[in-house]
């Protein structure tokens, strides 16, 4: 596994990040973890990022799309 040092943090950003690991009951180290993650990742199929965004909750009702060809 590669590692990665952040310089620099703003102690605000710090402070937030604390909050939010322990809100999730995690280590800070687990929550960057898991925001750097989402923030690379790419939805598999387009229609994942419009149900989420606008879903059932919304009362649209995507059906799953495959744009992969």
């Amino acid at each position: 596994m590669a590692n990665i040092s952040v310089r620099n943090l703003d102690a605000k950003i710090y402070t937030q990040l604390q909050l939010r690991a322990s809100k999730h009951g995690i280590s800070m180290e687990e929550e960057v973890r898991q925001i750097i993650s989402q923030a690379v990742s790419t939805p598999e199929r387009i229609s994942e990022v419009f149900q989420q965004y606008f879903g059932k909750k919304n009362g649209i009702d995507l059906a799953p799309m495959d744009f992969s060809e």
